[in-house]
């Protein structure tokens, strides 16, 4: 067992420059981001709002601009590297936890849950609080349900696996019900609104909306970051972790309750937003490799700088904003079919 956690930890080394690299990444793409768009701002207006005047006193920046910068850029990109850091992080541990390379956050039903809460409150126009609340809500009620389901039919100790059927029965009957919702909504004014927040957007992001999911982000990461080590004894199954004195059910509930904190937050103020939770921690282990200790670290860098460049392309590539669900989707599932043809480490 030793040697087996001593062969995963030595697969991959993370470098210092590479490191370095990673963690400019976000702050260099943010400063982009704030520059591009179908408003540009220019360098010198930028750091003339940002820093107040400093060194250059004489540059007066227009109302517009300061409103372009600080009520819709910045909100945005915090938002877009808070969302794609939670995805990517919650995929990560989930994919650890069932030690399946193709689970994503959505496995327990908890996208499909926050869709029908999100659903719910558009249609009854609940407004912006109200519909993410509603999405929070009844996507952390849809993996109650998945894990009261397993608990309540497992026969053979297999819980993993059964978490994961009884997700996929969980997530059709939440996606069945907005498929019924989407029938009898306004065709002119409910329906658009309930299509649009299904494909994944930040166009109405608001610091608002960033201060809701703050805390419960916070609360889901700290203790994946703290058991980040823990996970890769997951990765060699149940009984050899147990002889080395871990109580694997207590663990694996502590995940999925963490992963799935991040993934509701995420969803409800962002919409569903597909691919991020599988590809990125693909992705992040072909440069950390197997070991949480780095992948973990790695997954939130790469996963907060890639959705903060697609949701920048959303909203500059064409005059209408494209939903970030297709934007993930074109570039997600191209490059994790790359990922996996040039794979050369297994799962074990």
């Amino acid at each position: 067992m030793k040697a087996n956690v001593a062969t995963l930890g030595s697969k991959k080394k993370l470098s210092k420059l590479k490191l370095l690299l990673l963690i400019s990444m976000p702050f260099i793409l943010a400063l982009a981001a704030l520059t591009i768009g179908r408003y540009p701002v220019s360098l010198t207006h930028l750091w003339a709002a940002l820093t107040n005047g400093f060194l250059l006193a004489e540059v007066e920046v227009p109302a517009a601009v300061r409103t372009v910068i600080f009520d819709i850029r910045i909100p945005r990109i915090i938002a877009a590297i808070l969302i794609g850091m939670a995805l990517s992080v919650s995929g990560a541990a989930f994919q650890g936890t069932f030690r399946n390379p193709l689970v994503s956050p959505d496995i327990l039903g908890v996208s499909a849950g926050a869709g029908f809460g999100a659903t719910l409150a558009i249609i009854n126009s609940w407004g912006s609080l109200g519909i993410a609340a509603s999405a929070f809500g009844f996507g952390l009620l849809a993996v109650w349900l998945t894990y009261f389901l397993s608990n309540r039919i497992k026969n053979s100790g297999e819980i993993t696996l059964i978490m994961v059927l009884g997700g996929i029965l969980v997530g059709t009957i939440f996606t069945s019900l907005v498929s019924l919702i989407k029938c009898v909504a306004d065709p002119y004014e409910k329906l658009p609104a309930i299509t649009y927040w299904l494909m994944g957007s930040l166009s109405s992001i608001q610091m608002n909306d960033v201060y809701l999911v703050i805390l419960p982000m916070i609360i889901g990461l700290i203790p994946l970051w703290l058991l980040r080590w823990k996970l890769n004894l997951l990765a060699f199954g149940d009984e050899e972790a147990k002889s080395l004195g871990v109580n694997t059910e207590r663990l694996r509930l502590i995940v999925i309750f963490c992963a799935t904190l991040l993934t509701a937050s995420a969803v409800a103020i962002s919409g569903m937003i597909g691919w991020v939770g599988l590809v990125i921690p693909h992705f992040a282990r072909s440069i950390a490799g197997p070991n949480y200790r780095n992948l973990l670290p790695v997954t939130i860098l790469v996963g907060g700088s890639f959705l903060l460049v697609v949701d920048t392309l959303a909203r500059s590539l064409l005059p209408m904003e494209i939903p970030l669900g297709i934007l993930t989707s074109l570039i997600g599932a191209p490059f994790f079919l790359y990922l996996l043809s040039h794979s050369r480490r297994g799962w074990k």
